[in-house]
């Protein structure tokens, strides 16, 4: 087999090895990486076929690069990509998937066959036209059934209360025992009725047997099929965690569904183990190289739902790769997770206003709003030591921890749930300034991309216009400087990373903030800042303006 082990072209001898191996959620990738980025990328330019059949240019992809070493001390790199690329899991240049899924004698394969062909079955039953015509039948009898009887009940219905109320005269008018004839006559008249309608029902129901029967013939066959695909499909993935077995720096194996046994879920994702990091490293120690430092890129154009932008770096994802490579990088010293270490410590927060009732604080970049997993200190915290007669949660609104700016602070429950029906009913009035990487065409705009959180990769958050909730923003362009340009932010919603993803992705302004280490390139700090605040006060019920500067404008 042909080695996939990729000498530089580059010089690198100046280039020093990393004492450690980079943590694979948040890094910044080594100058050795990066002159194996650029080297992938320009291979990957020469591969103009892939642009020409539009995997790649309609749907980019994620690459990874691994630097490694060989047991005689050169260096090199292994190429990688996640999933498929341009319809196929093995490509030249590139390391091969953990377990080969599409060998024409491959088991999986095989099976996967078979769940093809129960699905043609199942597509050709329900998109055919007598059977189309036949759901259309029983649904549109069905409803005419229901309605007639409906009308039935009415009429009776009426007549049931025409007879109350003829009841109520004769009894004024007629003798006891006539009364009671009388009474007797209605009662039969009400009984009558309802052995009308169980025979109309009946009647109706017996002349809709034979379609019903159709009907349910029908839909027996179609759940039998669906029930079959399912749980064929089920035992295949069950089947497929077994047979993806990763390797470690200390020669361990371990399969997916073991890696996965202590998680919650303990159910691996589809797809786990196909991502570029996990083929990168499993190669590497199959052959006997030594992972020195990697990094993973976008390449591409950009999705509709997430925010990659193309040439951009971005860590592993956490829902599939944070167990497998956990296990994998187990033998190899890696760097610490940064996450964990507490960017505030030293860090002051500066009070703008204050009062008996309330306060502001310009909130520093990286700094929590409010304590996190694992790091505690944050305004809250810090606030409640220094204001320890105060109630309630005194943090009315929240800041993104990279964010700094105007964070209101209530002294008591009652202040604090006043303030937040402020924020809930939109009465405050919110300005963020921030610069982008890029320049925004429009003088100002309106941007509509509802979000919601990527499930297999918290926190990010990416677009869905099916399941994700409204988020507004009005833009206004401050002024552009080279490939910059300085932007005041008007949220009219308040999601997550608003404006972190309406400012990145490909459908809002195509621009990352500066420094946003989620969704663009990382910097000395995200140039984004909550400058200016408007809000009734509470007590005084007078109009309160905040405003501070930010300290990436000149």
């Amino acid at each position: 087999m042909k080695s996939l082990f990729h000498s530089f072209k580059t010089d690198v001898a100046h280039l020093e090895k990393p004492s450690q191996f980079n943590y694979p959620f948040y890094y910044e990738p080594h100058p050795l990486a990066l002159v194996a980025t650029r080297e992938l990328q320009t291979y990957l330019e020469s591969q103009t076929q892939w642009f020409q059949e539009g995997s790649l240019q309609e749907a980019g992809k994620m690459f990874g690069v691994l630097v490694v070493e060989t047991e005689t001390g050169k260096l090199g790199y292994l190429a990688g990509f996640s999933g498929k690329l341009a319809g196929e899991t093995t490509q030249d240049f590139f390391v091969p998937p953990v377990y080969e899924l599409e060998r024409v004698d491959s088991f999986f394969r095989q099976e996967t066959a078979k769940l093809d062909e129960l699905t043609k079955v199942l597509q050709s039953l329900e998109t055919d036209l007598s059977n189309i015509q036949l759901q259309a039948d029983y649904k549109k009898e069905l409803t005419k059934i229901e309605l007639q009887l409906e009308t039935e009940k009415e009429r009776i219905q009426s007549r049931k209360r025409k007879r109350r109320i003829h009841i109520k005269e004769q009894k004024r008018t007629l003798s006891e025992s006539k009364f009671q004839q009388f009474e007797a006559q209605q009662r039969q008249l009400s009984l009558n009725d309802s052995f009308f309608l169980r025979e109309y029902e009946e009647y109706l129901l017996e002349k809709f047997r034979p379609l019903q029967q159709r009907f349910e013939k029908l839909e027996s066959e179609l759940e039998t099929l669906k029930t079959k695909r399912r749980e064929g499909s089920n035992w295949l993935q069950d089947w497929l965690f077994d047979e993806y077995n990763f390797l470690n720096a200390q020669g361990e194996i371990r399969n997916v569904k073991d890696i996965f046994k202590s998680r919650i879920p303990d159910t691996p994702p589809a797809a786990t183990g196909d991502c570029a990091a996990p083929k990168l490293l499993q190669y590497a120690y199959e052959n006997n190289l030594k992972p020195i430092t990697m990094a993973e890129f976008w390449y591409g154009a950009s999705p509709k739902s997430k925010v990659r932008q193309h040439g951009n770096f971005y860590p592993s994802c956490r829902s599939r790769c944070e167990p497998v490579l956990e296990f994998m990088l187990q033998g190899i010293d890696v760097e610490e997770n940064p996450l964990l270490e507490n960017p505030a410590t030293h860090k002051e927060l500066e009070i703008i206003y204050e009062d008996d009732y309330l306060l502001a604080i310009n909130k520093p970049s990286e700094f929590l709003s409010v304590p996190g997993k694992s790091i505690s200190d944050s305004v809250q915290s810090r606030m409640k030591a220094r204001y320890p007669e105060a109630t309630g949660p005194m943090i009315v609104h929240r800041l993104d921890m990279s964010t700094s700016g105007i964070l209101l602070v209530a002294k008591n429950l009652e202040i604090y749930h006043d303030l937040q029906e402020q924020f809930v009913t939109r009465k405050v009035q919110k300005r963020y300034v921030a610069v982008l990487k890029g320049t925004v065409k429009e003088d100002h705009g309106y941007i509509d991309l509802p979000l919601r959180v990527d499930l297999d990769n918290r926190p990010y958050q990416l677009v869905d216009f099916e399941y994700g909730k409204s988020a507004r923003t009005r833009y206004e362009v401050i002024h552009r400087v080279m490939d910059s340009t300085s932007v005041y932010f008007y949220p009219i919603t308040g999601r997550t990373h608003q404006l972190r993803v309406h400012a990145a992705h490909v459908d809002g302004l195509n621009a990352p903030i500066v420094g946003d280490d989620l969704y663009g390139t990382k910097d000395q700090r995200l140039h984004l800042h909550a400058q200016q605040l408007t809000f009734t006060h509470p007590v005084a019920q007078k109009t309160v303006v905040l405003q501070t500067k930010a300290d990436f404008l000149t």
